[in-house]
């Protein structure tokens, strides 16, 4: 993912930042292409933002800002794609740099965009001036030398994470992906320990840093008008910061109880396959066994769960892999279901600019995301793929936020982004829902669609392993650092939060015994890459919102879990339709385009698992659920 500053500029310039940054879980923003003329403008004694002219009007103000942004934008874009794509101290170097530089045009702008704050003039200019107060995810104070180091501490976060690796004790050292692959694989409790606990040996030399990176990200929401970064995240939603909290909190209640039923289910399963001493029948999961780093997501241990062994097992990975499919093979299938929608073909420079394998020469930041670059000519992906589901899926979800770039390609570059961030995120899933047994056969992936009970049941729990688990982890997140950022939680209880949350939400806890001396927050991206995560809990809740909507626009009657949209070209103008709104309105109205209803409701999630559901309960009759 980019680095915060640009997610700032791709709301000055160009977007709101998720992914500035986009990714799978994320994303990356990146911005236009300018001309040499427009880098002058940029590069003023001040360093970015020109002085405002005497008497210079609002739309004349959004004018000049956007115009010095494109230039700025140009070396941004350029210095954080090589950071993530080449990781040497060099590259450090320029990234920070350039963040540095990025981070006083943010904090320029904010500043004389304050005097604008009250003017009336016209719906483009209002929304535009609203836009760039929100600021960015990491607001720079009005002060050079924090603005240089709270560039420099990004940059070392970010880079440390990406370079990280474990080395057991054997001397046998492996990166992230490895790790993760065992954590997939194995079914060796010791084994998944051993590497649970090693990869989180990365994340505690960077703690202090992120404590001061907490410093000094409040101090620039302050000079903002907020009182802390955590009121300026709550506060880019069209609605006020605590109407905000409890909208999240409302959506995560809609959909608790199925959590609470599918946890109980697992961890019944869990405890057949490694003993109940390990896994007792109450109480939290030990958060090694999910078969994911972070106990984000379970489908990796689905074989452990399966309800109907060997029923419709739907082994993509196995088909993908059988079929001589490679990276860039999968690339193209993914792109071919957004075409069958009647959306237009990705740009030559696509497949020419993206890196879609990880190259074996270097360090990269290997965690997925798009970039918007060159406005829509020259979008992005990076992604370290690997022919499997899991990646062939996120594919899908990174080519969502890349036809978002492409839908919204016309409109004034301020309004180029997401109607709110969580928009951004669901499209690539909602298409994800549509891969339905008939579509895996049509495609060639599975021999036969099986429509039977015993085979719904299989798929809907294979999905819930994926979407259902991770509502909880996407809703705790920024719970933890919506109080670590108000100063509800004290540095000196970074560790002990974390896990208390982790429990209160998710029902899992740390398989040994924790301290302040780890940062475990740190151990997942987003945190040290300073990537707001609310957006991604929004989405999964949203995504079968849109799904809902769109098999309804495509005449489609029956069971909304058997719905597929591919190649539906009504589906896809409506889909097309709400896309190039981009974030010109508030998120209300792009919702009510795509839906007819003006907010996120997470009873279509009911609705589309309502077989497992049942069976849930009526397979955990005598076990004690919760935790």
């Amino acid at each position: 993912m980019l680095a915060n500053v640009v997610a700032y500029l791709a709301i000055v310039v160009l977007m709101v930042g998720c992914n500035g940054k986009q990714a799978p879980a994320d994303d990356q923003s990146g911005i236009d292409d300018a001309d040499s003329a427009m880098v002058t403008s940029a590069n003023t004694e001040q360093g970015l933002v020109s002085q405002p002219g005497l008497g210079e009007s609002a739309i004349d103000f959004v004018a000049r800002v956007e115009a010095e942004g494109i230039a700025l934008a140009k070396e941004l874009d350029a210095a954080f794609w090589v950071r993530a794509t080449h990781i040497t101290p060099d590259t450090a170097t320029i990234a920070a740099k350039a963040g540095e530089r990025g981070l006083a045009f943010e904090s320029r702008v904010v500043e004389q965009a304050k005097q604008y704050r009250d003017t009336i003039t016209d719906p483009v200019t209002d929304r535009a001036i609203e836009l760039m107060l929100r600021g960015s995810s990491a607001p720079a104070p009005n002060d050079s030398a924090l603005q240089a180091e709270l560039s420099q501490i990004m940059t070392d976060m970010e880079g440390q994470y990406g370079a990280g690796k474990y080395c057991n004790a054997q001397g046998e050292c492996r990166e992230l992906q490895e790790l993760e692959t065992i954590l997939a694989k194995s079914r060796d409790y010791d084994e998944l320990l051993d590497v649970w606990r090693g990869w989180r040996q990365v994340s505690p030399p960077y703690r202090a840093q992120y404590q001061r990176f907490v410093e000094i990200a409040n101090s620039g929401a302050r000079d903002v008008g907020y009182d802390n970064l955590a009121e300026l995240w709550q506060g880019g939603y069209d609605m006020d910061s605590a109407s905000f909290v409890e909208e999240s909190r409302r959506l995560w209640r809609q959909v608790e109880p199925f959590y609470e039923q599918l946890h109980c289910y697992v961890r019944d399963k869990l405890s057949d396959t490694y003993g109940a001493e390990k896994v007792p029948a109450t109480g939290p999961i030990p958060a090694h066994l999910l078969g994911n780093m972070w106990s984000q997501s379970w489908e990796n241990i689905y074989d452990l769960v399966e309800p109907y062994a060997g029923v419709s097992s739907l082994d993509v990975t196995a088909a993908l892999v059988d079929q001589g499919y490679d990276e860039l093979q999968m690339t193209e299938a993914a792109e071919g279901f957004f075409t069958s929608l009647g959306l237009p073909e990705l740009p030559d420079s696509f497949y020419r600019n993206s890196m879609i394998k990880k190259p074996r020469d270097r360090n990269v930041v290997c965690h997925a995301s798009a970039w918007d670059i060159g406005n829509g000519d020259d979008p992005r992906i990076k992604q370290c793929v690997e022919v499997n589901e899991e990646h062939f899926e996120t594919l899908h979800h990174e080519l969502g936020h890349i036809y978002y770039y492409l839908m919204y390609k016309d409109q004034p570059t301020v309004f180029k982004g997401g109607a709110h961030d969580g928009f951004h995120e669901a499209i690539g899933d909602t298409v994800t829902l549509s891969m339905t047994p008939a579509y895996l056969k049509a495609r060639g992936l599975i021999d036969a669609a099986d429509e039977s009970y015993e085979a719904t049941i299989n798929k809907q729990m294979k999905i819930a392993l994926t979407k259902i688990a991770f509502l909880p982890f996407g809703k705790m997140i920024d719970e933890w650092r919506w109080q670590v950022f108000s100063g509800e939680i004290a540095p000196a209880d970074y560790n002990a939060s974390w896990w208390k949350l982790r429990q209160a939400y998710q029902g899992i806890a740390p398989p040994i015994a924790r301290s302040e001396a780890d940062f475990d927050a740190g151990a997942k991206y987003h945190i040290p890459g300073n990537t707001p995560y609310t957006r991604y809990f929004l989405s999964f809740i949203m995504q079968f919102q849109f799904h809902q909507a769109l098999c309804a626009s495509a005449g489609y009657e029956g069971p909304l879990h058997e719905c597929s949209i591919y190649g539906n070209k009504v589906a896809g103008k409506k889909l097309g339709d709400m896309l190039s709104l981009g974030q010109s309105q508030p998120w209300p109205e792009a919702m009510q385009a795509m839906t007819g209803q003006r907010g996120m409701d997470g009873s279509a999630i009911i609705d589309y698992f309502a077989p497992l559901n049942s069976w849930l309960k009526d397979k955990n009759q005598g076990l004690q659920c919760g935790w």
